[in-house]
């Protein structure tokens, strides 16, 4: 094994602790929003993401990157809460071919709710993640992440 390699076994030993990092808080956070707020956590994603925009909307390209979602997956998403009355489309007035997404009165307030459901199981799963000696630096590495 040469340098290269082992190079691209420490990038891959990375990417398998931060997959796994992921896994643990996804799905702690997947079973406290769906029981809490009947979120998922997708869901949680975008009502946050918009919650983030001055004038609380979004164009929907800017929601599938915030989602990591395919076109498709983002519009499909996006129906099924503007169906559950959380978030509403708004044609751009500079452009007619923009849509926005928008948040609601009530996508405002199921999100005021999920918060702090989001925020306290995120917090648990990163201490019990901190227990665990092979996600432990990551865990521990995450605050300077927002400095960089």
């Amino acid at each position: 094994m040469g340098i290269a390699d082992d190079a691209v076994e420490i990038r891959s030993q990375g990417w398998r602790t931060l997959a796994a990092l992921h896994g643990l808080i996804e799905s702690e956070l997947e079973r406290a929003l769906a029981s809490g707020v009947s979120l998922s956590v997708v869901e949680y994603t975008v009502l946050d993401a918009l919650s983030r925009q001055h004038g609380w909307h979004m164009r929907m390209q800017q929601l599938g990157r915030a989602t990591a979602l395919s076109p498709s997956a983002t519009t499909r998403l996006v129906n099924r809460l503007e169906e559950r009355g959380l978030l509403t489309r708004v044609l751009c007035a500079d452009d007619r071919r923009g849509i926005y997404t928008e948040l609601t009165e009530a996508g405002q307030a199921l999100l005021a709710d999920a918060r702090p459901v989001h925020d306290e199981t995120l917090e648990r799963a990163l201490t019990a993640a901190r227990d665990m000696p092979e996600l432990a630096p990551l865990v521990d590495a995450l605050p300077t992440l927002t400095r960089a």
